[in-house]
């Protein structure tokens, strides 16, 4: 039997080293960027075929846009936000 233990405290653990730190942080902007899109969408209340449907594109390409592992132009993320029926707003912040 496999032990198991609560990702709770996996992640605390992991806290604790510098390197998953840093790590992790680099990846904040990626996450903040799947997790708006993936927003936007359920606002819309469209699957992912829906939205590539209406952005001329297929289901594949959006699960990766919405997967953070990807950084897309801006004018995907017009397409995007056309198709969602939002709009896109950069903003830099100090």
């Amino acid at each position: 039997m496999k032990k198991t233990i609560p990702v709770e405290r996996a992640f605390k653990q992991w806290r604790q080293d510098p390197e998953y730190v840093a790590a992790y942080d680099a990846l904040e902007d990626e996450f903040a960027l799947a997790s708006a899109l993936i927003s936007a969408r359920a606002q819309a209340e469209m699957t992912q075929e829906q939205v590539a449907q209406a952005m001329g594109t297929t289901q594949a390409a959006v699960a990766r846009l919405e997967s953070g592992r990807t950084l897309p132009s801006t004018r995907t993320l017009k397409r995007y936000a056309e198709a969602t029926g939002t709009k896109l707003r950069i903003s830099f912040e100090p």
